[in-house]
């Protein structure tokens, strides 16, 4: 009875640290997302107009920042159109959504506002989808349902040899 509690206590610590270890490892692991250089923050502020981030990726939403501007319009070919609201506090703010098919690389924008053109580069970086896994996407592979089947064959078998054994045993006896 004793080994019974000792192996039971020993799986389910495995089991604890074997399910902490990807949690652990995640947090601290090897990252593919790079950081833009403080030079390229979208701007030095000279005409007024700052992007952030600088880079972004596909589908992703780019804040426009305009400073003294009482409203406009905001062009790109990475993203549709976007009407720059009314100034709060002087500061208008655009935040338009990068295309989804927007071609990686360097683009500009255009703010129209009080008459004047002000332009600001930003670049589309490619799409980072959810890391999530397969999540069905795919039909199993031929290898894995021949995997599966002969799992499937064997408990079949398993089960059938044991139920044909009792039998026998219960029979004899009686």
């Amino acid at each position: 009875m004793r080994a019974a509690r000792t192996l039971a206590v020993t799986a389910t610590a495995f089991a604890a640290l074997g399910l902490a270890a990807p949690l652990a490892t995640a947090t601290n692991g090897p990252s593919n997302v790079t950081v833009p250089l403080q030079v390229e923050r979208g701007g030095d502020g000279s005409n007024g107009v700052t992007v952030s981030p600088f880079a972004v990726h596909q589908g992703a939403i780019l804040t426009i920042t305009v400073r003294g501007c009482a409203g406009g319009t905001v062009t790109s070919n990475a993203f549709p159109t976007t009407t720059l609201p009314a100034a709060v506090n002087g500061v208008s703010t655009a935040t338009p959504r990068i295309f989804n098919n927007a071609t990686p690389g360097q683009y500009n924008l255009a703010v129209q506002c009080n008459g004047r053109t002000l332009t600001q580069p930003f670049r589309v970086l490619a799409g980072q989808g959810a890391q999530g896994g397969l999540g069905g996407s795919l039909a199993p592979s031929s290898t894995e349902m021949a995997v599966g089947g002969s799992l499937v064959a064997a408990a079949a078998l398993g089960g059938g040899l044991f139920i044909a054994r009792r039998r026998r045993m219960t029979g004899a006896g009686v």
